[in-house]
């Protein structure tokens, strides 16, 4: 890693939270200080926060950020008690660590139709990586998909980059079914040169079937356990072209068509169990 890939932020007070809105039912997005993390950060990059002392440190993507501002953007699903602990964080509150940027770039391909895949809150993952491209001139379109119109995040902001192809699972809104359908009649009418996608293990895993036998460059997100962000503790490893990778340090982004899904799907349900009964304590403590 370069020493822009290297930043290391640990503010002795924490990093003021300025803003937390609600964008869905379980989605927020925290408006956070963090001066040097967003000098820095390109796309595609993360950060890891700790909310205090103890806390599960958590791979974050930066969504967005202000240089001038000093903020950075993260938008966060509240699936577990540490998840649930930010997105209750109010304006005025600290969160311990902010460790930044971290990860490879995207790699921006700007040659051609470029079609960004995002599904649920997989779109704030995907927004900072079409906003790249956009910047550098290339013919972005979004296929951006969510369960409900309700559960829809970033449909304004990626439709400000390019044509946003809009689907719900129930039809709410946009087009009924899924990304994977839309991306396949989309690709039957005008070539991409490449398809980048973020989301769930099982929409990526759909995305690259659908893209592997049309020959077309896919780029994957990958999401999977992460703990120090450096490459040392092996948590976030995948295998990608029958080889180990660590995500945090070689990735986050990955060829979809290398990329062994069911070893990625296996591994992200290593907690679950543990995350589950963290919510039911909290609930009966709660009660």
């Amino acid at each position: 890693m370069n020493d822009q890939q290297n930043t290391w932020v640990m503010a002795a007070s924490g990093h003021e939270v300025i803003t937390n809105t609600q964008l869905s039912q379980d989605v927020h997005k925290l408006v956070v200080t963090a001066p040097r993390v967003a000098a820095a950060r390109l796309p595609g990059q993360f950060v890891i926060v700790r909310l205090g002392d103890g806390a599960e440190r958590i791979p974050l993507t930066i969504a967005d950020s202000n240089a001038e501002n000093g903020t950075i953007v993260l938008v966060v699903q509240a699936v577990g008690k540490s998840t649930s602990d930010l997105v209750g964080l109010s304006a005025g509150d600290h969160i311990h660590d902010v460790v930044g940027p971290l990860g490879r770039p995207s790699d921006l391909v700007v040659e051609g139709t470029v079609v960004c895949v995002a599904g649920g809150v997989g779109a704030a993952v995907m927004y900072p990586i079409a906003q790249g491209l956009a910047a550098l001139g290339a013919d972005v379109i979004t296929v951006l998909g969510a369960r409900t119109a309700a559960s829809v995040v970033y449909a304004d902001e990626l439709a400000a980059l390019g044509e946003l192809i809009l689907c719900t699972d129930d039809g709410t809104a946009g087009r009924t079914g899924f990304v994977t359908d839309a991306l396949a009649d989309l690709l039957g009418k005008r070539p991409a040169a490449v398809v980048y996608a973020a989301g769930p293990v099982p929409m990526m895993r759909a995305v690259a079937a659908v893209t592997q036998p049309r020959d077309v460059r896919t780029i994957v997100s990958l999401n999977p356990i992460m703990v120090d962000g450096t490459g040392m503790c092996g948590g976030c490893r995948v295998t990608v072209d029958g080889k180990m990778r660590f995500a945090c340090v070689d990735g986050p982004e990955f060829d979809a068509h290398g990329v062994d899904f069911d070893e990625l799907d296996d591994r992200l349900g290593t907690y679950r169990e543990f995350e589950r009964q963290a919510m039911t304590h909290v609930c009966r403590s709660a009660g």
